[in-house]
């Protein structure tokens, strides 16, 4: 059985990193082609003094602030784990300097930030997290803010918000609309819970993330009392690993992406959501956007933080059902916005920026290309991503920033694969938006 899960392994990665190769020439000859048409464009001058340093380099989402703050004037660090510094956006034309740093969870992670922060005189810092690492950044606060302003709540507005549980005690506090939850510590909590009351099903969430299991939307009760049983039981349920068990509303999904400072809502953008989101589109919800100003006026939030909310289709009503302290890839919609930077550190800016009325859907080519190849017996589904691509925005691509483009995908991609193909570890699957392969108890 052990062998057979290796050879499985091996043929993924070879199989993948063929599919990658075969591909290599035409994104090489391409990216080739608009440096060549660079050289005739000259390169916007620096309006500003400042630094910023900006984090998770491996996601595309740094990417995309880096390249605002670099048109906002600005001088841009970016930083990345010694795990991935093979990231592609390390040739990024909008970076003056790439450095490593140790694992968010080492001793080392803060003084190793403030020791860049000291050597680069760093004016802001804008950390571009996991889900792991917001709270080590939070936790980092007190360490740099002597030397620049850390974009970021603290450690313990993380820790309450990265929480479902108590974001929702605290969005009901504030007199926001919350579905039911409890906290379970216990399977048998769960086993023992009388469903017949409740109008609503449940789903199972843990409080840790888990890049794997967050995808479970298993509703409970299961057609049985022994399925459900045999569900609660697969589950790493503990004192120590408390999961949410939760409503489940039907209706709408929808994620955002949202900056604050000082309470005052700076960038926000809304988008329908899936389970795996690779693709993005501007929607307007006033019901949402009047929540979350609402709540980031109450918290007096300065920071990144997003939210998945369900528009009801019983009530018509919007319910929060998580929130991440951290930045969204959805900000990929403000990749033609020329006040994005300012969002985030002018004073004067009167009114919150949303996507630019021309700003088009983003979405990912590898993800598109291997949907299309692997339904080319449906020829809705071909259709529906052939107008993808032509009508969208590429989440990597830039016209003025080619090198990413090619450096992620055949590059940060490969590299990733070449070193599952020695430690063996296996994965779900390849996540270029985020840039990394998603594996079991994986980062």
């Amino acid at each position: 059985m052990v062998l057979q899960i290796k050879i499985g392994i091996l043929l993924q990665n070879i199989l993948t990193l063929l599919l990658l190769f075969l591909l290599l020439p035409f994104n090489l000859l391409f990216v080739s082609f608009v440096v060549l048409l660079s050289v005739f464009r000259s390169k916007s001058p620096r309006s500003s003094s400042k630094t910023v340093m900006i984090s998770g380099a491996k996601m595309t989402k740094a990417l995309h602030l880096a390249r605002a703050f670099y048109l906002g004037g600005y001088r841009v660090i970016l930083l990345e784990t010694h795990k991935y510094w093979l990231v592609g956006s390390r040739f990024s034309w909008c970076i003056d300097r790439f450095y490593t740093v140790p694992d968010c969870g080492s001793p080392d992670y803060s003084d190793s930030l403030l020791e860049i922060v000291k050597k680069e005189k760093v004016d802001i810092y804008v950390p571009v997290c996991s889900p792991v690492a917001s709270y080590y950044d939070a936790k980092a606060i007190p360490v740099l803010s002597e030397y620049c302003q850390v974009f970021q709540p603290s450690a313990e507005v993380v820790a309450l918000l990265d929480n479902k549980y108590s974001f929702g005690k605290t969005a009901q506090e504030f007199g926001l609309r919350v579905p039911e939850s409890y906290i379970i510590t216990d399977r048998q909590q769960v086993i023992d819970f009388d469903f017949s009351r409740s109008v609503h099903s449940y789903i199972l969430k843990s409080i840790k993330y888990d890049a794997v299991r967050r995808l479970n939307l298993t509703k409970l009760p299961c057609e049985t009392k022994e399925k459900t049983i045999e569900f609660v039981n697969s589950l790493p349920i503990s004192l120590d690993n408390p999961w949410i068990m939760q409503e489940f509303i039907p209706g709408t999904e929808y994620c955002t992406h949202s900056t604050a400072r000082n309470g005052q809502l700076r960038v926000h953008c809304c988008c329908q959501s899936s389970p795996f989101q690779v693709n993005y589109q501007s929607v307007r919800h006033p019901q949402i956007l009047n929540w979350v100003e609402t709540f980031v006026q109450k918290m007096n939030l300065t920071g990144q933080i997003s939210f998945d909310f369900i528009h009801s289709a019983i009530d018509d009503q919007v319910y929060p059902i998580e929130c991440n302290p951290r930045t969204h890839s959805a900000i990929t919609l403000f990749y033609n916005h020329p006040h994005l930077a300012a969002a985030y550190v002018e004073d004067e800016l009167q009114k919150t920026i949303e996507p630019l009325p021309d700003s088009r859907p983003t979405y990912w080519l590898y993800h598109e290309l291997w949907r299309l190849i692997t339904h080319l017996q449906d020829l809705t589904i071909v259709k529906e991503r052939l107008k993808t691509i032509i009508n969208g925005q590429e989440g990597i691509f830039s016209w003025t920033d080619p090198l990413p483009f090619l450096m992620v995908y055949h590059w940060q991609i490969p590299l990733l694969l070449l070193r599952d193909l020695i430690e063996q570890k296996g994965w779900v699957r390849i996540d270029f938006n985020i840039g990394k392969l998603v594996q079991p108890e994986g980062d």
